[in-house]
């Protein structure tokens, strides 16, 4: 029996809904699965394989070492910072350095606490939909407006520039993008990317990329050339993950990347949330940086299977859900359903068909008739299964 406080609680945080994955994990909780049909989980964005074992087998060598155990500088560990940068110069141009880098407990607290620096309640950041609901309930739960602008299935899911310049106003501090994107997959061109700084240079507000997933780019070009301009420090906040590139979602680490002013003001709320990220997962960070590139590479390579496979899966005429857009990690499904939610079609395609996906609802309103499908948790063997799964239920 549970018994209600006699304090009160924040109503920011009180009016924020509970994290949309666990209420998603409610949905199978007790239940079994046939080994005939068994579950297929693309709920949620986790490699679905280990990290490299040189890496795991190198941090076991020195988990016993005095200094493994102790705080790292609040900025992260300096010979990460500098590789971080380094790594980020190879694949960009331009010119990073160390003081440009701050080490997070992963991208999330990335986000929150570049834009606890940039804004504070009652101004604002847009954030275009679909969103990632994480980064709108941090938003809500400091009393920043997030001002959204329209999803363009038609536009490959990138953002109006006219509508996303007609968005900014007085109390807006940010626009934040993804790319690769979270939730569609989306992979916006370097043209797209360049346009959007542009805009946000020329009305003095920050362009806050999220490029967590740029290790999963379907090509191995520069995802953009914003680094090479001289100036980007001005404008450009770069957010990045090593979660999903080297397996280490449990370990916590990211980071963002942004004028050496932004990372000293940023230290201050990194200092009184956390001291700094962990040490374990940085040490993890800078093996995978320095040591696995082969292995990264190769996993790069692993998941550009996976989406040929999604795609080549879905090219069959019976489908009834429409691929809208897919890259990266995700996909978005506009279902066939019409007149239901999108959180009763989720839910039919676990109970009928033992398939676990995320409704588009989850990511914003408007959202009603798609479904967001992880398909990197799952081998590309299984994308023949999955799709076979869908238009099952489209025909049912």
């Amino acid at each position: 029996m549970s018994v209600a406080p006699g304090y009160t609680v924040n109503p920011l945080l009180a009016g924020v809904a509970a994290p949309p994955i666990a209420e998603a994990h409610s949905w199978i909780k007790d239940r079994t699965f046939p080994a005939d049909k068994p579950l297929i989980d693309v709920c949620q964005a986790v490699p679905g394989y280990p990290p490299p074992k040189a890496l795991t087998d190198h941090l076991a060598g020195i988990i016993g070492e005095p200094s493994s155990s102790r705080y790292t500088d609040i900025e992260g560990l300096p010979p990460l910072r500098t590789a971080l940068a380094a790594d980020i110069a190879r694949v960009y141009g331009g010119k990073i350095s160390a003081a440009n880098v701050l080490i997070t407990a992963g991208c999330n607290q990335a986000y929150c606490l570049t834009t606890a620096a940039l804004a504070k309640a009652g101004e604002e950041i847009i954030l275009p939909l679909p969103y990632y609901f994480n980064y709108q309930m941090w938003l809500d739960m400091q009393g920043i407006k997030a001002r959204h602008v329209s999803f363009r299935p038609d536009n490959g899911g990138v953002p109006d520039l006219d509508e996303v310049a007609a968005a900014i106003g007085p109390q807006t501090r940010a626009l934040l993008l993804i790319s690769p994107n979270n939730p569609t997959g989306s992979v916006y061109p370097p043209a797209a990317i360049r346009a959007f700084y542009e805009l946000a240079k020329s009305r003095r507000i920050a362009l806050i990329l999220d490029e967590t997933y740029r290790d999963f780019m379907p090509h191995d070009a520069a995802p953009h050339d914003l680094f090479q301009d001289p100036a980007w420090e001005s404008t450009l906040i770069h957010l990045y993950s090593f979660s999903k590139v080297f397996c280490l979602t449990g370990y916590r680490v990211g980071a963002l990347v942004g004028a050496p002013a932004l990372v000293d003001e940023v230290a201050k709320a990194m200092d009184t949330v956390a001291i700094c990220a962990p040490r374990i997962g940085q040490l993890a960070a800078f093996n995978g940086l320095t040591a696995q590139g082969a292995w990264r590479h190769g996993n790069t390579l692993l998941m550009r299977d996976r989406l040929e496979a999604l795609r080549n899966a879905f090219s069959r005429n019976d489908l009834g859900y429409e691929l809208v857009s897919a890259g990266a990690y995700f996909a978005y499904l506009r279902h066939p359903h019409r007149g239901k939610t999108a959180t009763e079609v989720a839910r039919r395609l676990v109970d009928r068909q033992n398939l676990l996906s995320l409704p588009g609802s989850m990511f914003g309103p408007g959202q009603e008739d798609f479904l967001r499908v992880a398909f990197a948790n799952v081998e590309k063997e299984k994308m023949a299964e999955i799709a076979a799964r869908l238009a099952a239920d489209a025909a049912d």
